[in-house]
């Protein structure tokens, strides 16, 4: 027999313990409601099993996978546009029914007999057996009537008290035969209480209740979440308990520790790879997960405290919830029925009064006294991941136990002696960032090779020669140099996908990390020639013969960002003259205004040596910035449109892809040359990736990002840029300041503005509904074209790291380009403000 589990619920009234976890999913004895279902089912020899799945649907998905683990087949079936109900989501997979099944819900702890509700069904010759019981109080539950036979004769949904008419009431169990989904409509809403089970009365179909013997509790609210702990404790329900039990009424988890003078009165759980400290006095009832942290002397009066939970000393917690990942700092005091929501944190000596719940992600100041809801929403959540990798201030945000961690995550997404490739830029901090990680990439059994202090272009050139499946990339933040920026590569050296972002995010707040033991803990290799390998590809990529012929000056800045720098020896290979300047290393990074200054100072030397040009490289090896033979910058959309010229000129009837931000000085420059150009979104892996995908792309990037060669390798590198202009200027027998004269006119101007996280997406809805879809563009961010004119456009660009908002205005006439961008300033301020607004008034009637 197959059975449905129905596991689409979102578990409302469960908040705020649902608001990152489907209903199905709400740990009971640690282990998911879900889980205990499966198990019933198995124990009843029920093994194909078809979980109903709606709101976060991964989250059941990834736990079960294909259910082999539980010893069951499990496969899953999507309501992806809108919930079908309770029936409609069985008709939706009406095709695996062809016998008699079974569906169960996804949110209740049971221990029926269901071998012998099905033996009464088929007795019965029933086309629908609904599995009731009898509680004390039917009010919360659908009300059924049977006759002596056990036919049923009447119902009623959810009575009002003046309505009750029994006491027995339907579980959510159903035994059916396939014949009664031609009942059902397609591709609609419809409920088997309110609906099915009526219609199938009405029609005078066999229509049976089995009245089951056992335990029976729809966690439907959060007393009743409660209250299932304490009775599956107390052996009121045959459910299975995960620990061994040490003694009589006490269950601990391998690998947990327990003081010797702590006091334990049955009946508790306490997960593993868990620590109870000194003089903890955990009370009868309590229920303690995985991975959880109790500090000494904390009195634990059955609280439920989920995995990866921390619990300082002398906290006093009291019948209330901690959900996953929490924090309750020294002597906080938690009362009857309060709920901390996952990943928030209450700080020392605060009270939570009885009954509050704290949505996730929250934080309680030290000594604050809370009497009222603190509602989810009101802030954002942040991602790991920003625009490219993770980034934030060195040794605050990004601290060794942070990368450690951080390690340990993405490591546990890999197989088991899997190898990584780890470099670094050659700050003290960078080193020490780097080597955290490989603590915790080791730490789950990844072996590692380290290429230390390498320039970023060469490490991506040097990663698919070597036996691994990915790499880090750890240096100080390109824009920031107060904040270090990790990335991380896939085999190719392509920054990963979005995709492998989220699971490494998942693995990081969930804490499901793979532990490994001491035989398995990851080894660490060397490589050798990492510069001479990227050296063979440089050469190889450009004609030497012009390069040598040019006998090219050039200035080198590097703006105290490197020592001992390749770009130099690898010109000077080639016959050319390279003049350093700033090669020293400082261990913190120079600010805009030092940069700046070193720019000038660049000028100056440039035109002082008569220099083909100068250069100032920065992000390890990635971005730069020219000047000319007269010593005149070159940054910006003027950048971008003078390395599209040459490349071009060079190659054409070619591709070239840019971000979708780019001045139109790229279509127009491509139409000169029969070229093409592809937009990709915002950030680094799109444009590596449309690089690598695309056939005939002979140069991808921008100058805000650098500029990618894939005929070289997939990445940003500045220092093969550097002598591919040497190459270009010398076979079309130009200097930069002749190609900037030649350049297009378009003038291109850009605006920040904060918005809040969540205005983001209502802003980007109003945008497309505002405008119609001729004329807009969702590439990224809602791009909106003139009518008249398709190179006058405007883009608004949500920033995918910072709560911002980003205007790009783009025009051949410096008035449209003004007005444009200030009108739609205004604009978006005058929506930000209305939402806020709304939004405001909603939290307080949440309250």
């Amino acid at each position: 027999m197959r059975a449905v589990l129905m596991a689409g619920g979102s578990g409302t009234r469960l908040r705020p313990l649902t608001c990152d976890l489907p209903k199905p999913m709400v740990p009971v004895l640690n282990r998911p409601i879900a889980e205990h279902i499966v198990n019933l089912l198995k124990r009843h020899n029920i093994t194909e099993i078809v979980a109903t799945l709606h709101y976060l649907p991964d989250v059941m998905r990834d736990y079960f996978q294909d259910g082999s683990e539980f010893g069951v087949q499990m496969t899953y079936a999507i309501e992806e546009e809108q919930p079908l109900g309770t029936a409609g989501c069985v008709k939706n997979i009406e095709e695996l029914l062809d016998e008699t099944f079974l569906v169960i819900s996804g949110d209740s702890i049971t221990d029926f007999d269901l071998s012998d509700a099905i033996r009464y069904h088929k007795e019965k010759g029933s086309k629908a057996t609904l599995v009731l019981t009898r509680v004390p109080n039917p009010v919360e539950f659908g009300l059924v009537i049977t006759d002596n036979e056990g036919r049923i004769c009447r119902f009623l949904e959810k009575p009002s008290t003046g309505e009750v008419f029994s006491d027995t009431v339907n579980t959510g169990t159903y035994i059916l035969e396939p014949e009664v989904l031609q009942y059902m409509p397609a591709n609609q809403e419809f409920d088997f209480s309110k609906e099915l089970f009526p219609l199938l009365l009405e029609k005078g179909e066999p229509l049976y209740g089995y009245i089951a013997d056992g335990y029976w509790c729809d966690v439907g609210h959060l007393d009743a979440y409660r209250e299932s702990q304490y009775d599956a404790l107390k052996n009121k329900v045959e459910i299975e308990i995960a620990y061994q039990e040490r003694q009589s009424g006490v269950w601990v988890g391998p690998n947990t520790s327990i003081a010797d003078d702590a006091q334990i009165e049955a009946p508790v759980i306490i997960g593993e790879n868990s620590r109870i400290g000194a003089g903890v006095h955990v009370r009868s009832g309590t229920v303690i997960g995985d991975n959880v942290t109790i500090g000494s002397y904390a009195d634990l009066n059955r609280p439920i405290i989920w995995n990866g939970s921390i619990i300082g000393e002398e906290a006093h917690l009291e019948a209330c919830i901690i959900a996953r990942g929490a924090r309750v700092d020294r002597r906080a005091h938690l009362l009857e029925g309060a709920v901390v929501g996952s990943l928030s944190s209450v700080g020392e000596e605060a009270l939570i009064n009885t009954g509050v719940r704290v949505w996730p992600s929250k934080k309680i100041e030290s000594g604050a006294t809370l009497n009222i809801n603190l509602i989810w929403g009101s802030t954002a959540q942040r991602n790991l991941f920003g625009q490219r990798g993770v980034s934030g201030l060195a040794n605050i945000d990004v601290t060794p136990e942070f990368a450690v961690k951080l390690g340990a995550a993405y490591g546990s997404t890999l197989k088991p002696n899997s190898q990584v490739a780890v470099s670094r830029d050659q700050r003290s901090i960078s080193r020490m960032v780097s080597r955290s990680f490989i603590s915790g990439l080791m730490s789950v059994g990844i072996h590692v090779q380290n290429m230390e202090a390498t320039a970023i272009p060469a490490a991506r050139a040097v990663l698919p020669t070597l036996p691994v499946v990915g790499g880090i990339h750890v240096r100080l933040h390109p824009d920031r140099p107060d904040c270090i920026l990790i990335e991380l590569f896939d085999e190719k050296g392509i920054n990963i996908s979005k995709a492998k972002e989220k699971k490494i995010e998942g693995a990081y707040f969930k804490e499901d990390i793979r532990r490994v033991p001491i035989p398995e803990i990851g080894n660490v290799a060397y490589p050798t020639q990492v510069i001479d390998s990227y050296s063979v590809g440089f050469e190889k990529n450009l004609k030497i013969e012009a390069v040598r012929a040019s006998h090219s000056k050039v200035v080198i800045d590097y703006n105290y960002s490197v020592s001992g720098a390749i770009l130099p020896q690898l010109l000077a290979k080639l016959g050319c003259d390279a003049v350093v300047l700033n090669a020293s290393l400082k261990q913190i990074g120079t600010t805009a205004n030092e940069r700046e200054d070193l720019l000038q100072q660049l000028g100056r030397v440039v035109e002082a040596l008569k220099a083909n040009f100068g250069v100032q490289i920065s992000a390890n090896g990635e971005q730069l910035i020219l000047t000319d033979e007269a010593g005149v910058p070159i940054r910006d959309e003027m950048l971008t449109a003078l390395m599209v010229t040459l490349v071009l000129t060079n190659h054409p009837r070619s591709t070239v892809v840019v971000p979708v931000h780019v001045s139109s000085a790229v279509e127009k420059i491509a139409r000169r040359h029969d070229a093409n150009v592809i937009r990709t979104k915002f950030n680094p892996t799109a444009l590596m990736e449309a690089c690598q995908e695309t056939s005939n792309v002979v140069l991808g990037g921008s100058a805000e990002m650098g500029f990618i060669f894939p005929q070289l390798h997939p990445g940003f590198d500045a220092m093969f840029c550097v002598a591919k202009l040497i190459e270009m200027l010398t076979l079309q027998e130009r200097t930069l300041g002749q190609v900037r004269a030649e350049l297009p006119p378009v003038y291109h101007k850009s605006y920040t503005m904060r918005c809040p996280w969540t205005v983001k997406g209502a802003l980007m809805r109003y945008l497309v509904e505002t405008y119609p879809p001729e004329i807009t563009e969702l590439i990224d961010g809602v791009k909106i074209f003139d009518a008249q004119q398709r190179d006058n456009w405007v883009l608004i660009l949500p920033d995918a790291g910072e709560p911002l908002v980003h205007i790009f205005a783009n025009g051949d006439d410096r008035d449209w380009v003004d007005e444009t961008l200030w009108k739609h300033r205004t604009n978006i301020q005058e929506f930000i403000d209305r939402e806020q607004g709304v939004a405001a008034s909603k939290e307080e009637d949440l309250a």
